[in-house]
Parts: structure tokens; C-alpha cells; sequence
């Protein structure tokens, strides 16, 4: 592809012994922009954003491991990818449950021989009422899917995020992170922190409403829907491929320097700021 760049032709007839440099620059570009040879855990990867994630990752030439509660679901997908030429595995975990996380990571440990390059904590659920509605067990349920399983799956990956001399956390939050308490963007900060020695890099993606089964309900109600378009600036949902893309850039070498942020895409809706009236 660079090969054909007008530039780098016009540099080579002027210059004929500008060639070695020019395909040294090729190769640190080529190696910048792709995840060839890398490993990957994403959670929940059947739907959604974390289906788009998958995709993307093993379109830049990861080697992937998904997990899902419905058995159903994952086979089909795993079918799918396979299929298609993808490197996907996938294991049925409920990331909620403690040893279910522990045997999940225990199959990443043996498929990818003790490495792993890039862990993306997508799982997350919300219950959609006034807070004091909420029961124990609801808060319960709450706090492990959305906390306790990221913190723990991170623990667990460390040594195998470790190995691999070039780890990766990304953390699937939202813009209401913003808004309110529903981000994981306190948990990034403190691995940022004590994980930077070891070559491992955190950031949190934040996004706003995405096409994704999980708010098609939500956004059933047509004057909801137009506040929330009111307060976009760009006017329209957010498509999981869109965001899909935002995580591999962070998980690709051209993004080294970047850590420890909490990256919006959200259409513009930070800027606003979003209260609704519905």
C-alpha cells in the first residue's frame, strides 16, 4: 500500500538511495498500526458494543477470546467468526460470579500460553430507578457486574498483562460517568498509576447512547428520544462500530503515550451536558 504512495516514488527517483529509509519507515508505520501477533480477552463480546470490539480487534489481527452468560448466543457468534476467517474463541462465563471469572481466566492463560496483551472490561449492567427503589439485592448485583468483575478480572490478568512486555486495559464506561457515579474512571487512574512500570496502559472509553439492544427500550419513548437528540450535537445515536474503533486506537502501538484518560464519544452530548425533562 505504501509502496504506492506519489511521495515516496518522487522520492526515489530524485534520490534512489533513499529507498532503505523510506521501507524503514514503512515497516515502523505498518508496525504502529496493527495488532498482529497480539491477545486479547474482550467480555461480552456476543452483542452490542463488545460484538463490534471482537470484530474490530481480529480485523487488526488479534488473536481473540470472548466469554457471554448465553451459551446459545456465544456458539452462534464463535460459528459466525470462524466462519469468516476470524482467530475467536469464547468461553460461557457470567462475570459476575467469582469462579467463574477465576476458570475464565485460567482458559486465557492456556490458549495464549500465559500472555495477554489488551483486557477490555465491556460487561456492565444498570437498573433504571430512583435510588431509593433500589433493593439490596439489586444494588448488590449492581456493584459486582459493574465493579467487583472489573476489578477482579483485572487482578487476575495482571500477571498475564505483565508476560507479555505490552498490556492493555480498556474500560467500557459511559458519558453519565460525567453526569453522575457510573464510571470506572477511579479504577483506571490507580492501575494507570501502579501498573505503568510494567508497560501496562489504562484508559476508560466513555460513550453515550449506542444502536445496541440495551437501549431500545429506553429509547422507545419518542420524547425522550428527541431531548436526547436535542442535546447531541451531532443529532443521532452513536453505532457500536464507532465505537469499537476508539478501542483498538488505544490498544494499538501508535497510541503509546496514551494513559490513564477517559476518552468521550458521545457525539458531543459532554459539552451540553444532559437533563432530562421526560
Amino acid at each position: 500500500m505504501h509502496a504506492q504512495n506519489p511521495l515516496n516514488q518522487l522520492l526515489l527517483v530524485l534520490d534512489p538511495d533513499n529507498s532503505h529509509r523510506i521501507r524503514s519507515h514503512q515497516s515502523t508505520t505498518q508496525h504502529r498500526w496493527t495488532l498482529q501477533g497480539m491477545t486479547a480477552l474482550v467480555t461480552g463480546g456476543t452483542r452490542g458494543i463488545g460484538h463490534a470490539i471482537v470484530e474490530e480487534l481480529t480485523g487488526f489481527g488479534a488473536r481473540v477470546h470472548t466469554c457471554a452468560r448465553n451459551e446459545h448466543d456465544l456458539t452462534k457468534c464463535l460459528k459466525k467468526w470462524n466462519d469468516s476467517g476470524f482467530d475467536v474463541t469464547g468461553s460461557v462465563c457470567d462475570v459476575s460470579v467469582p469462579h467463574q471469572r477465576e476458570a475464565l481466566m485460567e482458559s486465557v492463560s492456556s490458549l495464549f500460553h500465559g500472555k495477554l496483551n489488551i483486557l477490555i472490561n465491556n460487561v456492565g449492567t444498570n437498573i433504571r430507578k430512583p435510588v431509593t427503589d433500589f433493593t439490596s439485592a439489586e444494588f448488590s448485583t449492581l456493584i459486582d457486574t459493574n465493579l467487583g468483575s472489573v476489578f477482579h478480572l483485572c487482578q487476575l490478568a495482571y500477571p498475564l498483562l505483565k508476560a507479555s512486555g505490552m498490556g492493555n486495559v480498556v474500560f467500557i464506561s459511559s458519558v453519565s460517568g460525567f453526569f453522575s457515579l457510573k464510571s470506572m474512571s477511579v479504577q483506571g487512574a490507580m492501575k494507570t498509576c501502579e501498573w505503568e512500570k510494567d508497560n501496562i496502559r489504562s484508559n476508560a472509553v466513555a460513550p453515550w447512547y449506542i444502536k445496541t439492544s440495551l437501549v431500545e427500550q429506553v429509547l422507545s419513548n419518542k420524547d425522550y428520544l428527541e431531548e436526547v437528540y436535542s442535546r447531541t450535537p451531532l443529532r443521532r445515536l452513536g453505532d457500536p462500530a464507532e465505537v469499537s474503533s476508539l478501542v483498538a486506537f488505544l490498544c494499538l502501538p501508535a497510541s503509546s503515550y496514551i494513559t490513564g484518560q477517559i476518552i468521550c464519544i458521545d457525539g458531543g452530548v459532554s459539552v451540553n451536558g444532559f437533563h432530562p425533562t421526560t
